[in-house]
């Protein structure tokens, strides 16, 4: 798989869990969502502009929170015009942005954002629900 998501070159975490069998470092994860992200799990206020072309659109905060639960590290926020935040990963001094893709040729500062929680943003029960979508989808896929 060709891969043109912020980071891959140097996404080569290693998995902390076994709960997701075959995810072993974020390129793995990536080519799972692949099969998975759809119009459901994307972002409500963008869905009609969701397409298989741009299948990352809409999906970054639930994908970087699932990414840290299979990877560890932090979930940081780029804002974006608008006041939301773009969600990204960080492990150690690896940095990579599995939706990235969404932005086209628009370059994002992944320097010096703010720590994102899912405290805040589970607190929209629509997000945690696309999270616990995306989630138990990642579970059936690897778990075949």
């Amino acid at each position: 798989m060709k891969y043109a998501f912020y980071g891959w070159e140097t996404a080569l975490v290693p998995a902390i869990t076994d709960e997701y069998p075959g995810i072993t470092d974020p390129q793995k994860l990536y080519e799972a969502l692949s099969q998975i992200w759809c119009a459901d799990t994307c972002a409500p206020r963008m869905r009609e502009n969701w397409s298989r072309e741009n299948m990352t659109l809409g999906q970054c905060s639930i994908t970087a929170f699932l990414a840290q639960d299979i990877f560890g590290g932090k979930v940081y926020g780029i804002k974006r015009p608008g006041g939301n935040y773009h969600c990204y990963n960080v492990i150690g001094d690896c940095v990579f942005d599995l939706t990235s893709e969404q932005f086209g040729a628009e370059k994002l500062c992944y320097e010096d954002n703010p720590e994102q929680l899912r405290e805040v943003h589970f607190a929209k029960e629509e997000k945690r629900l696309r999270y616990e979508y995306l989630r138990q989808k990642l579970k059936e896929l690897t778990n075949k």
